[in-house]
């Protein structure tokens, strides 16, 4: 079954309403991890069906899929070997297509994870490319000469550990992997490479998909000269990410962020833009404010919403914040729009980063910026890491020497406090990762039973966002008029006509007394019912609230 896009056309005479991905919050759902349908311990498509509801309830308006395509799995699904169709692990392509059905009917979008820069070395692209130097996919993939000496072509190091050069003995010269030595770099300086991997965005868009995040976008393009990059003193590790000590040992100014790949990213676009309504997130790693603008395009023409990745690297500290903020919005062009997330797949998990209590006070910043929100799957629970022993890792990334596992970051949803938190009916030890030690607390059904739960809060913050024009769409002024800066508290307002809201985060465990404007009311708080405010407020230790400010009410 082949699902067409439903488009709404606007009348000539009425003006365009805000896109869908400006109005959405979305959810990162992996897929293994999620839910299982069929009993075998992994998650699937039957079981994300299955959680439509429960999804549609919390207010999602869009579900981005991990990669759920054809691959052997040594990455989660990032090693693809066939692009048009389902891992057998996941489910079918009719599985595919009742997901995009159903979730249409709830009112959720669906984004499809589009991984352009590397495939799994199964992929029959690969397979011919590696078969003889004169195979006419060679130049599907990059492939260079060994040095004099058969040292590797340079000295770039893998975010998986040790040299992105693999020799092949068969042919005598060496391939590209950004990753694992599995998962060879595609070629995107080849004209034909660059229509097959479009013509794979026009596969999943005729199938109803509505837009697509794209994995490392900022990867696509290397240096065409390939020169060494500059080796580091001391290794810039980065605390909030998860990679091979090795990938902190230079800077990595050649292998990746090219001026060239926008060229890549706006024929992505087009293509994308052939589909009215469809949309792009991209992946881009943590950058200076200024370099992450450009990959919205110098027209607005390449990623509708680039991941704000700094602002997940970001220490919790009001100040830090506000700066961090401040900096991202000023980067923001004309027109453009954000996409903001506090968790991901491949950094620690929130409630592994900071205190229990300010989880609360994260969900309500997260769902009160100007821009997009994304939910990763379980934050809206509290869920924080989880220790998963060497013999369970399914991340292949944590099985070299000196590697580093993602999968403690990855492990199943809890929904109730049956087996394996309702995740799944197989066996425990079968199971694709182990469930969490405080999945009896930390699940679904116990949370949604409770008034004061995390779970509770995303639904009430989702829905206040929705209702109110200068949550939902308003433009963001960081402190408001005519206050002064409290340490520890983070505040803004945000302004639309007819619409006012000042945000006061306190991030410390201390009680603050913060000034508000007059007259306002506390319209929601993190942990306490509603009450009026003067000209101060006193927040409580780890409380948030959204002041709904009256219209007589200075600016």
């Amino acid at each position: 079954m082949t699902i067409q896009r439903h488009v709404q056309r606007q009348a000539v005479d009425q003006p365009a309403a805000p896109p869908w991905w400006r109005r959405a919050v979305l959810y990162e759902n992996h897929m293994a991890s999620f839910r299982d349908g069929n009993g075998d311990g992994v998650g699937d498509l039957p079981g994300l069906i299955a959680s439509l509801d429960y999804l549609a309830g919390l207010g999602i308006g869009a579900i981005w899929l991990s990669p759920c395509f054809t691959s052997p799995m040594l990455d989660q699904g990032f090693d693809i070997s066939d692009y048009t169709d389902i891992e057998p692990l996941f489910g079918t392509l009719d599985d595919f297509d009742e997901l995009i059905e159903q979730a249409h009917a709830r009112g959720i979008r669906i984004i499809a994870d589009y991984v352009p820069n590397h495939t799994s070395d199964q992929h029959p692209w690969f397979v011919e490319s590696r078969s003889s130097r004169t195979s006419p996919k060679r130049d599907w993939y990059v492939w260079r000469d060994g040095k004099p000496d058969g040292l590797p072509p340079n000295n770039w190091t893998s975010e998986a550990g040790g040299s992105v050069w693999q020799r092949d003995a068969a042919t005598g010269q060496y391939f590209l992997h950004s990753h694992l030595v599995q998962q060879p770099d595609l070629n995107w300086r080849n004209d034909e490479l660059c229509a097959a991997m479009l013509d794979v965005l026009r596969f999943w868009l005729d199938r109803g998909v509505d837009g697509f995040r794209i994995d490392v976008a900022h990867l696509l393009m290397k240096d065409p000269e390939f020169r060494d990059n500059p080796v580091l003193d001391v290794a810039a590790h980065n605390e909030f990410d998860v990679q091979h000590a090795d990938f902190a040992t230079q800077l990595h100014v050649h292998d990746r962020m090219h001026p060239d790949v926008h060229l890549a990213l706006r024929r992505i676009r087009a293509t994308v833009d052939e589909y009215p309504d469809a949309a792009l997130i991209g992946e881009i790693e943590a950058m200076d404010w200024s370099q992450w603008a450009e990959y919205f395009g110098a027209d607005l023409d390449e990623i509708q919403l680039p991941f704000a990745f700094r602002l997940i690297e970001t220490p919790w500290q009001a100040a830090r914040l506000a700066t961090e903020l401040s900096a991202l919005y000023a980067a923001v062009p004309a027109g453009a729009w954000p996409v903001l997330a506090l968790g991901n797949h491949d950094r620690p998990r929130l409630a592994s980063r900071i205190s229990a209590p300010q989880l609360r006070v994260a969900a309500m910043m997260l769902l009160t910026l100007r821009g997009t929100p994304m939910i990763f799957y379980g934050d809206e629970l509290g869920l924080p890491n989880q220790d998963v022993p060497s013999e369970r890792y399914r991340d292949h990334f944590g099985l070299s020497q000196g590697g580093a596992s993602r999968d403690p970051i990855r492990t199943p949803m809890p929904w109730n406090s049956e087996a394996n938190a309702g995740f799944s009916s197989a066996d425990p030890d079968r199971l694709w990762l182990p469930v969490s030690v405080h999945a009896d607390e930390l699940n679904v059904q116990a949370q949604l039973a409770r008034d004061d739960s995390l779970l509770r809060l995303y639904r009430s913050l989702i829905a206040q966002r929705r209702t109110s024009a200068a949550l939902l769409l308003g433009d963001i002024r960081l402190g408001w008029a005519g206050s002064p800066a409290v340490d520890g508290c983070l505040a803004y307002e945000r302004l639309a006509a007819g619409d006012r809201k000042v945000v006061l985060l306190n991030l410390t465990g201390q009680p603050l007394r913060v000034p508000a404007p007059e007259p306002a009311i506390v319209m929601m708080s993190t942990h306490r019912h509603p009450r009026s405010a003067t000209d101060t407020i006193d927040l409580a230790a780890d409380e948030g609230v959204v002041l709904h400010v009256s219209a007589e009410a200075g600016s």
